[in-house]
């Protein structure tokens, strides 16, 4: 498979596929394919069309093969930012952030991610659960705005803004640390927690969470009548 990202604000990922190669999608992200891109839904089995379902993503998983010879499909994200095309191997699976998953070749899994601390589910960010890619192939994901790397060593740390962490290796961990003080935390805007991440392993940070999209909106929309 041979890929090209094309675009900005709002990234397609074009993807030349030989024949009887295949790829997938967790929701309907294909844009547009040759006409002998053959498309099946499936949920895959019930544990993991739920765990896909409390990923973020759909219950159902869309494969799409070159029937006849080689062919052609592009997979568009939902929101503007950027398209990140990540190769995955057993040793090196990634953790996404929920609704991070664009599409990948057919060895790709996706499945849920649990943080190990309670407290960090409920307040880093990110919630609970996030998304795990493993298996060995190609995968893309969609990250909210501009995008940011750190390479952290073993046992550094960055301290990130909620919703800003994008996706990181699996060998990274998270933590969460409160606000100093009650006047930092009623009235510096930046909530009552932030995010840690510690190394080894590569961190990407997203310049424009959806969340901070939607609040950066919201005063322009139009309000109820009464």
């Amino acid at each position: 498979m041979q890929y090209e990202i094309k675009g900005e604000p709002m990234p397609v990922v074009i993807c030349q596929v030989a024949a009887g190669e295949s790829m997938i999608t967790e929701r309907g992200s294909m844009v547009w394919m040759s006409p002998n891109m053959e498309m099946s839904t499936s949920a895959g089995g019930i544990g993991k069309a739920f765990g896909r379902m409390f990923s973020g993503d759909s219950i159902f998983q869309n494969t799409y093969t070159a029937v006849g010879g080689p062919g052609m499909i592009a997979f568009g994200s939902s929101l503007p930012g950027t398209i990140r095309a990540i190769p995955i191997d057993p040793a090196h699976p990634v953790i996404v952030q929920k609704r991070g998953f664009l599409a990948s070749e057919q060895g790709v899994e996706l499945s849920i991610h649990f943080q190990k601390k309670m407290k960090t589910g409920f307040f880093g960010g990110e919630g609970f659960i996030m998304q795990k890619l493993s298996g060995y192939g190609m995968a893309f994901v969609e990250l909210d705005g501009s995008v940011v790397e750190y390479e952290l060593k073993p046992g550094q740390s960055i301290v990130v803004d909620t919703g800003n962490l994008a996706m990181m290796d699996a060998t990274c961990s998270i933590d969460v640390q409160m606000i100093h003080g009650v006047k930092n935390m009623l009235f510096g805007g930046e909530g009552l927690f932030n995010t840690v991440i510690t190394g080894p392993g590569k961190v990407t940070l997203q310049t424009m969470p959806v969340t901070g999209l939607a609040d950066a909106l919201l005063p322009f929309l139009p309000k109820g009548s009464n």
